[in-house]
């Protein structure tokens, strides 16, 4: 059987995952898991198409950076796909990892995916440091903070952290910082 596995990072990318549904099914998925949520997230549709896998399956996905964050993830993937008695095929690159090739081709181009993507976040790096030297980068504005007042003056109507921060559409970490700021900014006026 073949079992079709599509992922796209936000909801705003809807006609990305149709796309991959449509080119799975074309490829002769009998099945698609898909979903909405970042790689860095837990993946439950991910887990439960390799949980569908049976010996001799096929787990397909349109592209590597749809399965996987790392290489180290990667592997993890293709061992749990292989544990299953099922083989893991990548469109994008015509890469099965049903031979001892597609096995050392994934691991290589795995590699070498992540490498490209460790510079992109260097150079990414690099150039907010320049812009921050220049004062063209400000970062991003502290938006939780904005709302002090109202988190203040709501804790003292007596809301919970956690109904404050629902209320203004901010985090109960956010609340806490805010209340300990306010704490060590009239600790440092009294003394």
């Amino acid at each position: 059987m073949i079992i079709g596995y599509a992922r796209t990072s936000t909801a705003d990318q809807e006609a990305g995952l149709e796309a991959q549904v449509r080119d799975l099914e074309a490829a002769g998925a009998d099945k698609v898991f898909s979903e909405q949520v970042s790689a860095t997230k837990k993946r439950d549709e991910l887990n439960s198409a390799i949980d569908y896998l049976r010996d001799d399956d096929v787990l397909v996905v349109t592209k590597l950076d749809r399965l996987a964050r790392s290489i180290r993830d990667l592997m993890e993937i293709v061992e749990r796909v292989r544990a299953r008695g099922a083989a893991l095929r990548i469109l994008a690159m015509d890469l099965d990892t049903g031979s001892a090739t597609g096995k050392l081709m994934l691991g290589i181009l795995g590699s070498v995916a992540e490498f490209e993507r460790e510079i992109m976040l260097e150079r990414q790096r690099e150039g907010i440091a320049k812009a921050k030297a220049e004062g063209k980068y400000k970062g991003r504005a502290p938006t939780a903070r904005r709302k002090a007042n109202d988190v203040l003056r709501l804790l003292g109507e007596g809301l919970t952290e956690a109904a404050v921060g629902e209320a203004l559409g901010i985090s109960r970490s956010s609340v806490q910082r805010i209340k300990r700021d306010q704490s060590c900014s009239l600790g440092s006026t009294s003394g």
